[in-house]
């Protein structure tokens, strides 16, 4: 990444100018390099521009243990500005990283923060977040439909199943490395339909579900949605981004 895109992608997040950016980009990174190892710091200064390489190397070893109040204070005082203020800033700044740095770095970074750093690792992308479990995607179908479990299996199958074969191949594997083995067979089951994203749109993906569930079209909608609920606080922001730009504008009522 460019120094300059890096300010810019800061800019929009934060709503600074330059140099107020450059000053809480240099603040957070500096706080940063003061809680991880220098060997991580140096991993992940490889992926940022040379221009912001030093803010993460020149702190002294051992890493310091603080927590996320003080690391919020740190940067704070460095910038000049409300610990309020300088929150908003840092949770900016990881997004950023969240772009710039490799997923596997940003995991490693991940482990060495304490528990209370989770929103700003969720904002990186890199949230310690639990695996999902077939019983917790399942069980919040029942409860969003106040249906039994067996009625939400159905309607979890009926609908990832219609999902593999709407999604592209390749995005039918990225979204099953975050779901249960259990549910991927779902997904499996409409890929080998077609290995192909199959054009239909909502209406269609609908009847697919309500043909495979065997219920009338608007119980198939409600199940459907309910599915999209639960997939939405199952997965990764970004898988869940990813797997939606995959569908057409009218799949609307099914995502929100």
């Amino acid at each position: 990444m460019r120094y300059a895109t890096m300010l810019t992608m800061a800019e929009r997040a934060t709503g600074l100018v330059r140099p107020d950016v450059e000053r809480g980009v240099e603040a957070a990174l500096r706080t940063l390099a003061e809680r991880i190892t220098r060997g991580e710091a140096e991993d992940i200064a490889e992926f940022l521009p040379p221009e912001v390489r030093a803010w993460l190397t020149s702190a002294p070893e051992p890493a310091e243990g603080f927590d996320r109040r003080e690391f919020i204070r740190r940067v704070a005082e460095r910038e000049g500005v409300d610990p309020a203020t300088a929150e908003e800033h840092v949770r900016a700044i990881f997004e950023v990283l969240g772009f710039a740095v490799a997923p596997g770095e940003l995991r490693d970074m991940a482990a060495q923060l304490p528990r209370d750093f989770e929103d700003l690792l969720e904002a990186a992308d890199v949230g310690r977040r639990r695996a999902a479990t077939r019983d917790d995607i399942v069980g919040r179908v029942a409860e969003l439909l106040g249906a039994d479990r067996s009625t939400a299996e159905h309607a979890t199958q009926a609908a990832l199943q219609v999902l593999g074969m709407r999604l592209s191949a390749g995005e039918v594997e990225d979204l099953e490395q975050e779901l249960p083995g259990e549910l991927r067979d779902a997904l499996e089951r409409g890929l080998a339909v077609s290995r192909a994203a199959r054009k239909m749109s909502e209406e269609d993906f609908v009847t697919e579900v309500a043909q495979l569930e065997g219920t009338e079209p608007r119980e198939a909608e409600r199940h459907a949605h309910a599915v999209f609920q639960a997939l939405r606080e199952a997965l990764s922001r970004k898988e869940f981004s990813d797997m939606t730009a995959q569908l057409s504008q009218d799949y609307a009522p099914l995502l929100v």
